[in-house]
Formats: structure tokens, C-alpha cells, sequence
């Protein structure tokens, strides 16, 4: 029989693909819907949400875009921190007593220096914008409501993740749709971007989602996870390895507007406790990602 699995966010990019693989015929748990339409910072929303009780609860719902929590950094505390804290109540108020699994972020460790790469669950947290500081925030708090309540409680933290489906103000999905414009002929042979000469730590939001499951059947409660490829790429290497396959022949230019100067240059993880805990590992290549995210802003461009 399979095991009953509440998701909140299904809407946003990860929870999208996670209802495709759930609803994959081997999967071995099912989604449970919420009863009603919720708000998770309406704790009143949640009252009669689960008419049976999960097995298992993801929490992927957020405010994720780093700038708009710069612009609205209350409401990012209360998205991410009170929203949680909602959620974990109501839980508690309907006898959950299942696995919690909240979704944090890489970005929580912040600037790191490059003698410490590649950052393991050992680099003390030290987040550089409200974001991270509401992430980090829940993490502490889904942790200890793991302690106190004695529920089985694991924090994964995900660095940058890429894969069909994701929006335009993420830099990968922004460089693909333009890339694709300029095939279709709908925009000039020149590529904006902002500084592309950092690397970052992507990975396919299929082995992302892979690794939430392993951390469902065999995380260890307590524990926070970095989900990660373990290698670096350069933002400019992506958008040209694109060009290549898409054979659109790209100018890069820089957009002034698009400027942030990242004080961190490099970034790449360790997965190595997830792997030794669950025994996950990628499993997607990068280039198999790219090809599907120029496959998917084909269409979308086609539609705009």
C-alpha cells in the first residue's frame, strides 16, 4: 500500500515536477490533497486541511527570489519562518506524527571562503540576505519542534537547481528563452547577461527531487542534508555549452541592469553525507538538463 505524502508549493517549479513523479505508476507513495485552499500564513486556512494524515510532509512552499526579499523582507520572514511555524502547528494539532522534511537552501551558508570549498553540513551557516536568514530561521525551528515533539524531522539543503518548467529571473531559464528567441527570430543575436563568470553548483531538479525521497526512507531525523552535484560550472560555460546545442551562434553582452557582482565566486558542495546516509547520487548529466530546458523554452517561446 502506498504511503501518503503531504507536499505544500506544488504550484512552483519543484513541486510541479515532484506531482509528475508521484504520479509515475512505481512510485511508492501517493499525494495526499489538501481539503481546501490554504494560506500557510492564514493559520486559520489550516484547520481542516488533511481529512487523513500524512505519512510524510515535504515543505517546499516559499519566497524564493532572493531580490524581492531585499524589496518586502516582513513579508519573506513571515512566508518562510511564520508560514512554517503555521504549518508545523496545525500538524501538531491533528496528531501528525509522521516524517517532516524541510526544504532549506544552500544559500544559508553564505559567503564561503574558496579554501573551504566544497561546503560540507560542517560550514557554520553565515546567510548575506533576508532570504537566507528566513530559510535558516525554519530550519532552527522544524528542528527543534523535531525535538521537543519527538517527531522525525530533516532539513535538506539544495544548492541551485535547473530543469524545464523554472522561470525567466532564474539565470539558466533566462538564458535558454533568449537563446530560443533569437533561433526563432524574434530577437537580435545577442544574449543579455549579468556576471556569468562565477561557477555555482547546478543539478537537474529530477535528482534534486530523487534525493527528498531518499531522505524520506532513509534520512536520519536531526540531520540536515546538502543536495548538490558536487562540482562547480561556470554561469558563461552553460550559456555557450546551450548555444551549442541549440547551433545559435550567441554575442554576450552585459546588461548593466543585470549586474550584481557575486562577492562569491565559486561554489560548489560535498554531498557526501547524503550519499553515505541514503545512497543517492546523480544521476542526470548536465548537458541531458540543458537540452530538456531548450527543449521546453522552444515551446514556451513559441506561445508567448
Amino acid at each position: 500500500m502506498k504511503k501518503r505524502l503531504f507536499v505544500t508549493g506544488l504550484s512552483g517549479f519543484v513541486g510541479q515536477h515532484l506531482q509528475s513523479r508521484l504520479a509515475q505508476p512505481d512510485s511508492t507513495w501517493e499525494l495526499l490533497p489538501a481539503a481546501a485552499p490554504y494560506d500557510l500564513t492564514a493559520s486559520q486556512s489550516l484547520v481542516d486541511l488533511w481529512p487523513q494524515l500524512p505519512d510524510a510532509v515535504i515543505h517546499l512552499a516559499g519566497q524564493t527570489f532572493v531580490p524581492e526579499a531585499f524589496r518586502d523582507p516582513a513579508r519573506t520572514l513571515e512566508i518562510n519562518l511564520l508560514g512554517t511555524l503555521n504549518l508545523l502547528q496545525a500538524l501538531k494539532a491533528r496528531g501528525f506524527q509522521g516524517t517532516f522534511l524541510y526544504v532549506s537552501s544552500g544559500d544559508v551558508y553564505g559567503q564561503v571562503d574558496e579554501r573551504a570549498l566544497p561546503i560540507t553540513e560542517l560550514q557554520p551557516p553565515c546567510p548575506r540576505n533576508p532570504y537566507a536568514v528566513s530559510k535558516l530561521s525554519a530550519e532552527f525551528l522544524s528542528l527543534q519542534w523535531g525535538l521537543s515533539e519527538g517527531l522525525p524531522v530533516l532539513v535538506a539543503r539544495p544548492f541551485n537547481h535547473i530543469g524545464s518548467g523554472q522561470k525567466d529571473n532564474f539565470v539558466i531559464a533566462s538564458a535558454a528563452r533568449q537563446i530560443n528567441r533569437i533561433k526563432q527570430g524574434l530577437q537580435a543575436p545577442q544574449l543579455e547577461v549579468g556576471d556569468i563568470d562565477v561557477t555555482r553548483d547546478f543539478l537537474d531538479v529530477g535528482d534534486v527531487i530523487s534525493a527528498y525521497f531518499a531522505l524520506l526512507e532513509k534520512g536520519t531525523p536531526g540531520q540536515v542534508y546538502n543536495i548538490c552535484s558536487g562540482h562547480e560550472h561556470s554561469i558563461r560555460s552553460l550559456i555557450e555549452q546551450m548555444g551549442d546545442l541549440a547551433e545559435v551562434d550567441l554575442q554576450l553582452v552585459q546588461d548593466p541592469a543585470r549586474m550584481r557582482r557575486a562577492d562569491q565566486r565559486r561554489v560548489y558542495g560535498s554531498h557526501a553525507r547524503l550519499a553515505q546516509t541514503t545512497g543517492w547520487t546523480p544521476e542526470i548529466t548536465t548537458q541531458q538538463s540543458l537540452r530538456a530546458i531548450l527543449s521546453d523554452w522552444e515551446q514556451r517561446v513559441r506561445q508567448e
